[in-house]
């Protein structure tokens, strides 16, 4: 079992000690009563996460954050304060803190789970460098997940892929990423060394869908090349088509297609030499292929070919414990992309990621993480470069609505801005009932009167 490393560092020893002793059972700790010990003790041996005292002498704990975080960016480091002072917390978290705790008697209950929260991003981190030094390695498409969902939807690909010309179907929302489960089919099958050839059926007029599948002879119709033209059927040869939403062929592609699965014949269009290859067909469609036979624009013949096996993607709200590997995937691609050093998502990011509705689910994943990648300044991703707004949960089906996170309201990790508009959706989701809104929130119902008469909310 992994064991991590924590450093407090606090100018008052009796804490720092009892820090250090109430997490030693979980947890390899060393207490330090200085920023410049602590810094020395950090550069020799980093830990994984640093609890460090905002108000210390000589040097205070803004400058031991701005070291730590300029020579050892990974590593996460948690602010504890004396006080609630927003404007010492919104510092700190601009200069790269991953979260603060407050000095008070609940403060071993509430440090457990932050460090709980951290380790899992630690994890996470780790887990997510791991997947991309494999797919180096042996470059193989990445699907990212550790959902049981997914677990044993790549354990059953690798079964499917052992077979070289088996017909697999796969079946999910749009943005899902069927594409990459059907890469992963044929580079782990008997055929990856041949091509891997993708055709949209959706995204080509369906009168070109059969010149472009099978190809055509010179003249076979107007506006044909002079030349003929190879069809998608022959350049996979030896290797994998992956036909993507194959409910928009035509009737008569349809027809040809099931020749081809009977068989392993084929004639061009204007063609009347017939042509055989050697191709795996790998579909995918997001919708049902019982729906598409009932309306009548999928033979069932050609369904019953192409379906020897059948893989069907959850969407992304259906995997949201996947969602912040998926999320750091990205905006480690989109960091490198724009020359950026960013180091993670920050919590409250993460939980409104993990809350929000993906209607185009990783397709929109992606674009959001680009999106807060290029926006931000900050060596973390925080909740404003998201570009997500709060709304009520009963909205929360909208494509730009985001609700309220499960754990409730941190006030001073978040902008005001944000602040206020969390607290509006609370009273407008309660009708007001300031009660039942801090409750929502997860707030003393104090605070939350004082933080609403100060951001001057009615």
């Amino acid at each position: 079992m992994i064991t991590y490393s924590v450093y407090i560092v606090d100018d008052d020893e009796m804490l720092a000690r009892g820090i250090a002793m109430t997490l030693q059972k979980n947890y390899r700790t060393k207490a330090f009563f200085s920023g410049a010990d602590a810094l020395k003790a950090i550069k020799k041996e980093p830990p994984d996460v640093v609890l460090l005292d905002v108000a210390m002498p000589e040097m205070d704990g803004l400058e031991v954050l701005n070291a730590i975080k300029k020579h050892f960016p990974d590593i996460i480091v948690i602010m504890i304060t004396g006080n609630d002072d927003a404007d010492t917390v919104v510092c700190a978290m601009k200069a790269g803190a991953y979260d603060y705790i407050v000095k008070s008697a609940s403060l071993p209950d509430h440090l457990e789970k932050l460090l709980e929260n951290a380790v899992e991003t630690i994890r996470l981190r780790k887990e997510l460098q791991a997947l991309q030094e494999k797919n180096l390695k042996e470059n193989l498409p990445v699907f990212i997940g550790k959902s049981k969902k997914i677990l044993d939807i790549m354990d059953f690909v690798k079964q499917v892929a052992k077979s070289p010309d088996t017909s697999v179907m796969i079946l999910g929302e749009s943005g899902t990423g069927k594409e990459l489960i059907a890469g992963a089919t044929h580079y782990r099958s008997p055929n990856f060394k041949g091509p891997f050839v993708s055709l949209n059926c959706a995204a080509i007029p369906k009168e070109l869908t059969e010149s472009e599948l099978f190809g055509y002879e010179k003249g076979a119709f107007s506006g044909a090349s002079s030349q003929g033209k190879k069809g998608l059927l022959a350049k996979a040869e030896n290797g994998t088509l992956f036909l993507d939403e194959i409910g928009d062929l035509s009737a008569e592609a349809q027809a040809k297609l099931l020749r081809f699965l009977e068989n392993g014949e084929f004639y061009r269009v204007g063609g009347t030499r017939k042509l055989r290859v050697r191709t795996r067909i790998l579909s995918a469609s997001n919708k049902t292929p019982e729906s598409m036979m009932a309306d009548g624009t999928f033979r069932e013949d050609l369904y019953f070919r192409i379906s020897t096996i059948r893989i069907e993607i959850p969407s992304l709200n259906e995997r949201a414990e996947d969602i912040p590997l998926i999320a750091r995937y990205f905006l480690a691609s989109f960091a490198e992309k724009f020359g950026k050093k960013i180091t993670g998502i920050s919590p409250y990011a993460e939980t409104a990621l993990k809350s929000f509705q993906w209607k185009g689910n990783i397709r929109e994943l992606k674009n959001v993480m680009e999106r807060a990648a290029l926006v931000t300044s900050q060596s973390e991703i925080q909740l404003a470069d998201l570009g997500l707004r709060p709304c009520q949960l009963s909205h929360g089906n909208s494509p730009d609505c985001l609700p309220i996170p499960p754990e409730g309201l941190h006030l001073p990790s978040v902008l005001e801005s944000v602040e206020k508009a969390y607290i509006r959706s609370a009273l407008e989701m309660t009708q007001g009932n300031e009660t039942k809104a801090a409750k929502l929130l997860k707030m003393n119902y104090t605070t939350f009167r004082y933080r609403k008469k100060k951001l001057m909310i009615t």
